[in-house]
């Protein structure tokens, strides 16, 4: 079972449950690092504080953070697709970087 991602500070977490030992287990997604945390509840809180223990621990050992995502998305992608998505856009009044936004927030959340 896996619960909705979280968001803390552009960082995002996603959170499954564990049936073997009861507990959720939350990972921060997104870096190169791996920074988890766990609780017999869905806790924004740990995942905060996980998130602000990494980024502490970051600043004691003097290395930067990873950085979560920029918000920048480059998509290679055929022609045709390109033409129907300006025209899909064109459409329903938006840009094509709002249209694709609330397609993928879409798309996204019906998993």
């Amino acid at each position: 079972m896996s619960a909705p991602g979280m968001n803390y500070k552009g960082y995002f977490a996603k959170v499954e449950f564990d049936p073997e030992d009861h507990i959720f287990v939350g990972q921060v997604l997104g870096i190169r690092d791996v920074v988890g945390f766990h609780g017999e509840s869905v806790s924004e809180a740990a995942f905060a504080e996980a998130v602000d223990d990494y980024l502490a621990a970051c600043t004691e050992l003097d290395q930067e953070p990873n950085k979560p995502y920029s918000g920048n998305l480059m998509l290679r992608i055929p022609a045709e697709i390109h033409a129907a998505v300006a025209s899909a856009a064109e459409s329903s009044g938006k840009s094509i970087n709002q249209w694709a936004a609330r397609v993928l927030d879409k798309a996204s959340h019906a998993h």
